[in-house]
C-alpha cells in the first residue's frame, strides 16, 4: 500500500508510515514541493496508486465528481499535535489498510473512522 501525504499534515507523517512498513512520500518530496497543486497530486495518486492522505476538502470535491485521487484518507481531527496523530494513526493503522482493500474514501476524525461508499 502507498501513500501521499499533503501539505497541511507533517512530514513526520510520512516517516511514520514509512517506518510501518508502507511506501509514503510527502508532498516536501515532489518537484514543486509544498506548492505542488491538487491536480498534479491527483495524476500522481492515479500513476502510482497512492492513497492521498490530506486535510483538504477540495480533494473530497474532486474524489466525488471526477474520482481522482485514486484512494483518499480525509483527516478530520482539526488543529492537533504531530504526536496525538501519529498516536491516532498508530491506533488504527491496521484497521485503514483492511478498509482500504474494499474501500476508497475515508475519513479518520480523534474519535471514529467513517467509510464512505
Amino acid at each position: 500500500m502507498k501513500f501521499l501525504v499533503d501539505a497541511q499534515l507533517p512530514v513526520r507523517l510520512a516517516h511514520f508510515l514509512q517506518s510501518s512498513g508502507y511506501d509514503a512520500i510527502h508532498t516536501k518530496n515532489l518537484a514543486q514541493q509544498n506548492a505542488t497543486s491538487d491536480t498534479v497530486i491527483n495524476a500522481i495518486s492515479i500513476e502510482q496508486n497512492r492513497i492521498v492522505i490530506t486535510k483538504d476538502s477540495d480533494f473530497v470535491n474532486s474524489f466525488l465528481t471526477i474520482k481522482q485521487p485514486y484512494k483518499l484518507l480525509l483527516i478530520t481531527t482539526g488543529n492537533i499535535k504531530n504526536s496525538e496523530l501519529e498516536a491516532i494513526f498508530s491506533a488504527n493503522l491496521t484497521t485503514l489498510v483492511h478498509l482500504f482493500d474494499q474501500y476508497s474514501y475515508i475519513e479518520m476524525s480523534r474519535d471514529e473512522i467513517i467509510v464512505h461508499q
